[in-house]
């Protein structure tokens, strides 16, 4: 049995759930929680960048990509219902597997996942071509009720090109442009930025990789509401995740509370 073939056997693949939360006057909530695949435990690929890259190179990102989906959506099946699911989809995914939308729907109806719960993030390992394909599968994710997030901006070809090509509901701001803006003030124009960006389209952004309260405090200040990072919360396994989405204790530090109360 090929490596491929282990992968998308029973088990072959594994997900956890990184929240992302939202902040509001009246504090912090569970906005959503992004599905994040895992290979093989023990192995290499368990590493979710050796293992995309190996599929990469393998030219598998839409027989992985349907793996991880069904992974992730009979993991949700016991989820809060009030929360929504990230699912990421390669671009190149969309461009060429032309089943991809109904392959969708159908794992979504058997697992009892709302579709209009779902967030598709795009990641762009390869820089897309665009047309007719790419506008078509959109147009069918969100007949679905589905959103869409463009994943990994201000990193590789998450650009300009693909916002305009995808006009996606969130734009999730990569850890590289997230991390050390409390002291670099090319990046907090970068995220300003990008916060005015969304506004004007009206997207909302979302702030990746936060791992600390100085970066935390940074795209708060910037006009972020929806943040995602280890400083809140690493990823779990669905067995670790509270039966309620909303997680105002795992946010008990001095320094968040001083964020709750400002």
């Amino acid at each position: 049995m090929s490596l491929l073939d282990q992968l998308t056997e029973p088990g072959g693949l594994s997900v956890v759930f990184q929240p992302i939360f939202q902040h509001g006057d009246d504090g912090w909530r569970v906005y959503a929680l992004e599905a994040l695949a895992r290979g093989p435990r023990g192995s290499p690929l368990e590493r979710a960048e050796v293992l995309f890259e190996y599929v990469r190179h393998k030219g598998e990102e839409a027989l992985i990509d349907r793996t991880c989906v069904s992974t992730a959506l009979r993991a949700a099946h016991d989820l809060t219902e009030g929360v929504r699911i990230n699912l990421n989809v390669h671009v190149s995914t969309l461009e060429n597997d032309r089943e991809f939308v109904r392959f969708l729907e159908r794992v979504t109806q058997i697992f009892g996942v709302s579709a209009s719960r779902l967030t598709i993030e795009l990641v762009e390992s390869v820089r897309c071509s665009g047309g007719r394909a790419l506008q078509t599968a959109i147009w069918g994710l969100r007949e679905l009720g589905a959103s869409i997030a463009v994943d990994d901006i201000g990193k590789g070809y998450a650009n300009y090109h693909m916002m305009l090509e995808c006009r996606p509901d969130y734009f999730k701001v990569d850890r590289y442009v997230v991390s050390g803006s409390s002291g670099d003030s090319y990046r907090q124009a970068v995220l300003w930025s990008i916060i005015e960006l969304a506004r004007s389209t009206g997207a909302i952004a979302v702030a990746e990789g936060v791992d600390n309260v100085a970066d935390l405090e940074t795209v708060l200040d910037q006009g972020f509401s929806l943040v995602q990072g280890f400083l809140l919360s690493p990823p779990k396994a669905p067995s670790q995740l509270p039966s309620t989405v909303m997680w105002e204790q795992l946010l008990v530090t001095p320094s968040l509370r001083r964020q709750e109360c400002a």
